[in-house]
């Protein structure tokens, strides 16, 4: 089975793809769609060795795009809100042989793939077309779908100490990831899912997208989250679920409470969590509202979305844990790589067919990750006695901000740039609704200054909004750790920010 082949698993006229005010696209038609774009990508000389970087709005072109890229081919999904800069270094890192753009588009993607010679291209969709429907090159030639072996994904993880790395997903990879899924959430033909989560992310990618369309389930393609929508759209597609970050739920919650005939009347089969741990209070507001198990899962890029997943059964859900081993092994390990026993603490490790093989030319970050073929996760946690995973902390420093995932390197550098900067920690803040905000400590240089405002206007002409630091401390020295080395982990507590 390949990203082409389990698009064969939907009855052909079922609807595949939908999208408010716009007719559905079957599975038949999802079919004819990515193979023709498969032929015309192939028209170019692009072959499955190649990788297409796509920057799309979030909706039923983007979820198409994705997996017809998929089918022959690597895709490589990008933020459409990124700045010039942010698209330079990624298009660099990954090399993509063409970008695709949506049409009429002034997205700065076009000025970093100039500056590179990478060809961009627009999705062009005709008046009255199905949802996802679209068009790149007028000719076709021929090309055979992807293998298990041949590249299907590639995503960045944020980088702690390094820049970001690179995550290639093979077919078998995705695959793997979609079983494990569909089996424990038990989804069917008849389900039919609102995606809410952004389709650069591997979240939506795969826990929503591909894995629906595995079972010849359908998805309604939304815009974007839109809070204030969620519950009137839910009702007029019928969905059986959906799938979001904590912040998403909580916002959600904050509507359905104030129509909460409305919220049970939706009728849904299942929510689900994950990117980010959700609020145990939350988790029971949201049963009660809803009337349907909250699922929360433990997911990450390197793993092609989920490793462990809470129980569909109603009362077999854990609050406060991410739930049982839903295919692929996963072991608590110490730091000398000896796996402990349930009860104990440590570094949580997976491995398994859907674990990427590696990170992309970067031996260093390979060999640290896995031991033994186990890849460390860098989030610390246990098993209780029943089996269910309790992740307790984060060995690594990403911040975590809502599902976000975000260097505080990459914003180090940003800022540094500036010159009356001196030197610069960015660091994770704890947020009630986002889980993590981002915090930065400043140093200025001798006899300069600036405000929070000019700072974060510096910040937002170079990083994408979610990255703008929240919480900003100007000091004339940066706490260091007993090494004298700068340590980001507990410097929000240091600085005052948290209790």
């Amino acid at each position: 089975m390949t990203i082409r082949s389990i698009i064969d698993a939907g009855n052909a006229e079922a609807i595949a793809l939908s999208a408010p005010n716009r007719s559905a696209l079957s599975y038949k038609g999802l079919r004819n769609h990515c193979d023709q774009i498969g032929k015309q990508l192939a028209s170019q000389g692009l072959s499955n060795s190649d990788r297409v970087a796509i920057v799309l709005p979030n909706g039923p072109e983007m979820a198409s795009a994705f997996l017809a890229v998929a089918s022959y081919m690597s895709a490589a999904p990008l933020n459409p809100t990124y700045k010039k800069s942010e698209y330079a270094f990624y298009l660099e890192d990954l090399k993509p042989s063409l970008v695709i753009v949506e049409e009429n588009s002034t997205n700065h993607v076009r000025a970093a793939a100039a500056d590179l010679s990478i060809p961009v291209r627009e999705a062009k969709v005709k008046s009255g077309s199905p949802a996802g429907a679209f068009e790149l090159f007028p000719s076709a030639a021929d090309i055979q779908p992807s293998n298990l072996d041949h590249e299907a994904l590639v995503l960045h993880t944020s980088g702690t100490t390094s820049r970001p790395k690179v995550v290639p997903l093979l077919q078998r990879n995705i695959l793997a990831s979609t079983r494990n899924i569909s089996a424990s959430l038990e989804l069917t033909a008849t389900d039919h899912c609102l995606n809410i989560m952004p389709l650069f992310h591997i979240h939506g990618l795969i826990a929503v997208l591909a894995t629906s369309m595995s079972q010849g389930a359908s998805v309604c393609c939304s815009s974007g989250f839109n809070a204030l929508k969620f519950l009137e759209l839910a009702k007029e597609e019928k969905i059986s679920w959906y799938s979001g970050v904590p912040t998403m739920h909580q916002t959600i919650l904050l509507r359905a409470q104030k129509q909460p005939e409305a919220a049970r009347a939706l009728g849904l089969r299942f929510l689900r969590s994950s990117s980010a741990s959700l609020p145990p209070a939350v988790f029971s507001e949201l049963n009660d509202v809803f009337g349907c198990p909250v699922i929360e899962a433990y997911g990450m890029t390197e793993a092609a979305h989920q490793m462990t997943s809470n129980p569909l059964e109603m009362g077999k859900q854990k609050a406060g844990c991410v739930g049982i081993v839903t295919s692929p092994e996963i072991c608590i390990m110490d730091s000398s790589g000896n796996q402990l026993s349930p009860g104990e603490e440590g570094e949580v490790c997976i491995r398994g067919e859907n674990v990427t093989p590696g990170y992309e030319n970067n031996e260093a970050a390979n060999a640290s990750s896995f031991t033994n073929g186990w890849f460390r996760t860098g989030d610390q946690g246990l098993f209780d006695q029943d089996g269910y995973l309790k992740i307790t902390g984060r060995l690594k420093e990403i911040i975590n901000r809502g599902g976000e995932k975000i260097s505080p390197l990459e914003v180090d550098n940003v800022l540094m740039e500036h010159p009356d900067i001196q030197q610069v920690v960015t660091f994770a803040v704890a947020d009630k609704m986002l889980g993590e905000e981002i915090g930065a400590a400043i140093v200025m240089a001798d006899g300069k200054s600036m405000d929070i405002g000019q700072l974060r206007k510096y910040a937002g002409e170079h990083l994408a909004k979610f990255k703008i630091p929240k919480h900003i401390v100007f000091v004339d020295e940066i706490p260091k750790g007993a090494t004298g080395k700068l340590q980001r982990i507990g410097l929000a507590k240091k600085l005052g920010l948290e209790d």
